[in-house]
């Protein structure tokens, strides 16, 4: 067995030694092996006991009042009495396993081979069943790692679809900055700037429900449809009706996506816009110093077939200003086992009119997310910020 163990087989190849140890070795030849497989139990090994009996046998009503080896004679159950011992294999208090044997064979001396060979059968059991834990354990870290792998090969490939601000865009006389902080290896917020030609640019922030691989894997499809069809000429209602019609096909009504999106003409000064849902971004004037917020627009994509009414914003900037675009990450967080939405986060930082890269760095660290990645605990959810500021108009 511990040559069986060291050349690392298989469970079945280790449960097929130990029954061929006890089988034609011992001379015992009925053999129940079970297992507890996380919340459940495995029959491991049924070596010539009857299908009535394996059929017929609970773990949880028959076997698990036992925590030493005990003689089948005492069970409720009488199908136990086909075997003749029990033999808890117990871990930390709790019984892990457990090994029913039995002889059904003639023998000479008047004591039977489960008798003889208890002791030694109770240490093999142990010996056994660690060897199994030991290579599920190593299986499975083996799969995590794998896991781990697959998800930072995930997390890159991701990065590369959110622009990082020095691949923004750049206009005369507007500054844009952005920041981006999954909550896990892979989120489901997005943000994007698209130049649509010398004057004009298209942006979006968008935030998928719920978190993690299935969210990210919708976002992905998302900023698929979103460079694909957003074009100079589209309106932005129609393309809110296209998108959504995008989400409704890709998620099949299971989730649904908010989205702030607008266009900008830098000659005009002209903001048009959608709030699909979205939490309301923050504008401010510099000269004024009024806050705003952007809020004309509709319900979440995939959340309806058909979109009712799409309500499009505009404001005209004429003054030097701020516009900071957010998730919902951002002013949710979770005391006390509640979550609590304060905006004030941002308020505080954007009526300082400092620069808008400034005012969002102040703005997560005031969240306090690190340099390093490292978070506040009561931070529950992805965080994307996407800012500009209007210096010349």
């Amino acid at each position: 067995m511990a040559q069986a163990i060291s050349a690392e087989l298989k469970t079945e190849e280790l449960v097929d030694r130990f029954r061929s140890i006890l089988n034609d070795d011992l001379g015992i030849d009925r053999i129940l092996l079970y297992k507890k497989e996380e919340d459940r139990w495995e029959l491991l090994l049924n070596s010539n006991c009857p299908q009535k009996v394996v059929e017929g046998i609970s773990v949880e009503r028959d076997l698990m009042a036992f925590n030493e080896i005990t003689f089948v004679g005492v069970a409720e159950n009488p199908l136990l009495l086909e075997l003749d011992v029990i033999i808890p294999i117990v871990q930390n208090n709790a019984p892990v396993g457990y090994v029913l044997i039995g002889d059904t064979s003639e023998y000479e001396k008047g004591v039977s081979a489960t008798i003889r060979h208890l002791n030694f059968v109770q240490t093999l059991s142990i010996i056994i069943f660690v060897a199994i834990e030991n290579l599920r354990l190593f299986h499975k870290s083996l799969e995590q790692e794998a896991m781990r792998k697959e998800l930072e090969l995930a997390s890159k490939m991701q990065s590369m679809l959110i622009p990082t601000p020095e691949s923004m865009p750049h206009y005369p006389h507007i500054s844009i900055a952005s920041f981006y902080n999954p909550h896990f290896e892979v989120g489901g917020d997005y943000y994007d700037v698209i130049p649509l030609n010398d004057n004009e640019f298209g942006f979006c922030i968008a935030d998928v429900s719920g978190k993690g691989i299935s969210a990210a894997l919708l976002m992905s499809n998302f900023q698929a449809n979103l460079r694909a069809l957003f074009s100079l000429d589209i309106p932005l209602t129609r393309l809110v009706e296209k998108l959504n019609e995008r989400v409704m096909a890709t998620a099949n009504g299971e989730k649904f996506i908010t989205l702030f999106v607008g266009r900008y003409n830098v000659e005009k000064h002209l903001l048009e816009y959608v709030n699909a849902g979205h939490n309301p971004p923050f504008m401010i004037d510099k000269q004024s110093k009024i806050i705003s917020t952007l809020s004309n627009g509709c319900v979440g994509l995939g959340m309806l077939d058909c979109i009712p009414v799409i309500n499009q914003g505009a404001v005209t900037i004429d003054q030097p200003s701020l516009l900071v675009c957010y998730t919902d990450g951002l002013v949710e967080i979770m005391r006390n086992n509640k979550v609590e939405y304060n905006t004030q986060v941002i308020e505080q930082e954007i009526v300082k009119l400092e620069p808008i890269s400034t005012t969002i760095q102040r703005i997560a660290e005031s969240r306090g997310i690190k340099n390093d990645g490292s978070s506040n605990p009561e931070i529950f959810d992805d965080i994307s910020i996407l800012g500009f500021g209007f210096n010349c108009c």
